[in-house]
């Protein structure tokens, strides 16, 4: 009997994942073990292995494309068997959310059902745009797309369930043959938006969509960090580490986080409750060649300074070669993106939700300050606070951030965070 391989259930609540890269092809033999395919799920790489040996009679889902777990992706049939007629009849899960009497889309886009005789193409639409079409009771298979190729966006659905469920069943639906290609001309070139860049573009746009951002900013004088960073690297070389800003930068966030709670923790919109979290998991934003990740240092009030260092430079290690776990980019309560290295005076930050707010820190210039009634030439770097301003207001962020370039800028207070 011909073997149905889904996409199976890879844990930590993962509902669906983009299929990045076959390794094998339709007609080839497999063995068990072997590495059938190549799958991201939220912003993590993870290679799936043949459950069986046999031939690949049937491969069902395009690279690219984002599939359910549990849905049908790949058909495997013993070796010598006749190459089965796999039809949309076998069970391949598929947005089960739709308007009362809608017909579901055929397998794949293929344009047939086995209930209906209505002709139907898949739809285009990220999985953002169809969660938010589930939210609104809006049937996606019925709508024109306004996007590029064709693609439902954002706005289409707005449009749609504004009009009422009644309007949004008598629009036009998309067929295989009306569907609008727009071909790049000779000096440009397309590229298609998918994996990394693909998961960044939802989640960017639904933070948007979701938090009400607030930028604060301001500067800190870290003339006395850049001495105990240089003081400290001797220690962290015999260790095996780098010292970098971003350990001091942690662990002067912890006592700031302890008395501003509210800065980490996270809004349940279900409930209508703001959970307060007692640990400080530290999402750290890391550029890579695929696109900005986010790692998360676990526990961080319960390593000193060296223990994060290192933790942090081996998270970046994996994160650029595409090798970290769904435990080492889930759970942060609190984010910080660092783009000193590159320059730039300040930005402002997309929260990396569910947490509520993102500091963002800058590059360290000489700058004359007067202080104490004179002209003096310190290290200062700018600094900014994007908060959620549903659950915490102006005033308290700005608090937050006094009390940490306080700590940043006493020596003692940070010495006794870091020893």
């Amino acid at each position: 009997m011909p073997y149905e391989f889904k996409l199976p259930d890879i844990g930590e609540g993962v509902a669906e994942g983009e299929i990045l890269k076959w390794f094998v092809k339709e007609g080839e033999n497999v063995k068990e073990d072997q590495p059938l395919v190549e799958v991201m799920t939220d912003k993590v790489n993870v290679q799936i292995p043949s459950p069986r040996s046999g031939l690949v009679s049937r491969v069902l889902a395009k690279e690219g494309e984002t599939v359910k777990v549990g849905q049908t992706i790949l058909v495997i049939s013993e070796d010598g068997e006749k190459k089965p007629e796999f039809t949309p009849s076998s069970p391949v899960p598929r947005e089960t959310t739709s308007l009362p009497g809608a017909p579901r889309p055929g397998l794949f886009g293929s344009g047939t059902t086995t209930t209906t005789t209505t002709t139907t193409a898949r739809v285009l639409a990220t999985p953002a745009t169809r969660r938010l079409a589930r939210e609104l009771n809006v049937d996606i298979s019925t709508l024109k797309g306004g996007g590029p190729q064709g693609r439902v966006t954002d706005e289409d659905v707005r449009s749609a369930a504004q009009r009422g469920a009644q309007g949004a069943t008598r629009m036009v639906p998309v067929t295989a043959t009306s569907a609008v290609v727009t071909q790049p001309s000779k000096k440009e070139q397309a590229i298609p938006l998918r994996g990394i860049r693909r998961t960044i573009a939802e989640r960017m746009v639904k933070s948007r969509d979701t938090a009400a951002h607030v930028t604060h900013v301001d500067e800190a004088d870290v003339t006395e960090l850049v001495l105990i960073r240089e003081a400290l690297k001797g220690s962290a070389e015999k260790r095996g580490v780098k010292l970098t800003y971003l350990p001091l930068i942690v662990k002067a966030l912890i006592p700031a986080l302890k008395e501003f709670p509210y800065l980490n923790s996270s809004l349940d919109e279900q409930s209508g409750n703001i959970i307060l979290k007692g640990y400080y998991n530290f999402g750290i934003a890391v550029d890579t060649e695929q696109g900005l990740v986010v790692s998360v240092v676990k526990d961080a009030d319960t390593k000193d300074i060296f223990t994060l260092a290192g933790e942090i430079e081996k998270l970046a290690e994996k994160a650029r070669a595409g090798q970290l776990s769904l435990e080492e980019v889930h759970g942060s309560t609190f984010t910080i993106t660092n783009v000193g290295a590159i320059g730039g005076l300040f930005a402002t930050p997309i929260i990396n939700l569910p947490d509520v707010a993102i500091l963002g820190v800058y590059k360290i210039v000489k700058r004359p300050v007067f202080r104490e009634g004179k002209v003096d030439v310190r290290d200062m770097m700018y600094i900014s606070l994007t908060f959620d301003h549903r659950v915490v207001d102006g005033a308290y962020a700005a608090r937050f951030t006094t009390r940490v370039i306080e700590t940043i800028q006493d020596p003692k207070k940070l010495l006794a965070e870091v020893l």
